[in-house]
């Protein structure tokens, strides 16, 4: 059976933003794109979202791999299991743990909601009913995130252009200090979009290539 891959979505996430940053207020919209860029970190998510404490890693990773094989948790194979477990383990569940969404005990494989979960329930289609909550609706979180990037790309370019015209035409008076910096801005954010679609790219290639770890049955 044919697997569904870890695809992802490219977002700006300002560069030197410290891994454990004391934000009282909660991640700023780019980092949230960034936790939001893989299926498997969304599915975490939105598998937690509707638990009421915390969960077994072994039960999210089962639930995620049936999703992603389209089949049953009972009709998994070990290597199913194992392509799945092992990204967690290694990568996506310390970053969440790391930016205090989760609480991830990895020696006795628990993983608990933390502070900042909630603040991921309006990106995300979260079923209410406890009975969906193994379907995390991959295509339609894939196409969500997919849409947003373009427009968050699309705004920045165009409004660094209509700035440079309307600027270089005498209809938008600035002082030179001021449009450089909000010209510059705004090519960071185009480059940027660029630089996460390269991390994205490595994201992937780690989840696929990690095979030195075993699944705890």
């Amino acid at each position: 059976m044919t697997s569904k891959s870890d695809s992802q979505s490219r977002f700006f996430v300002e560069p030197g933003v410290d891994e454990r940053s004391d934000n009282s207020h909660g991640l700023d919209q780019s980092e949230i794109f960034h936790i939001l860029q893989t299926n498997r970190r969304r599915d975490v998510i939105a598998y937690l979202l509707n638990e009421d404490g915390p969960v077994k890693m072994r039960d999210i990773a089962e639930i995620i791999a049936a999703d992603e094989h389209d089949t049953t948790v009972g009709e998994l194979t070990s290597v199913q299991r194992q392509r799945v477990y092992i990204p967690l383990y290694q990568t996506h569940l310390p970053k969440l743990d790391t930016k205090r969404i989760i609480e991830y005990d990895k020696a006795r494989g628990i993983v608990r909601p933390a502070e900042r979960l909630e603040t991921f329930r309006p990106y995300l289609d979260v079923a209410k009913s406890r009975g969906d909550r193994g379907s995390p609706k991959r295509s339609s979180d894939r196409s969500h995130f997919a849409d947003a990037f373009n427009r968050y790309y699309v705004a920045a370019t165009a409004a660094n252009t209509g700035l440079i015209v309307t600027s270089a035409a005498g209809l938008l008076s600035l002082p030179g200090t001021t449009l450089a910096a909000i010209t510059t801005s705004l090519f960071v954010l185009a480059v940027g979009a660029t630089a996460i679609a390269d991390s994205s790219a490595r994201e992937a290639t780690e989840d696929g290539s990690a095979t030195t770890l075993r699944y705890r049955e």
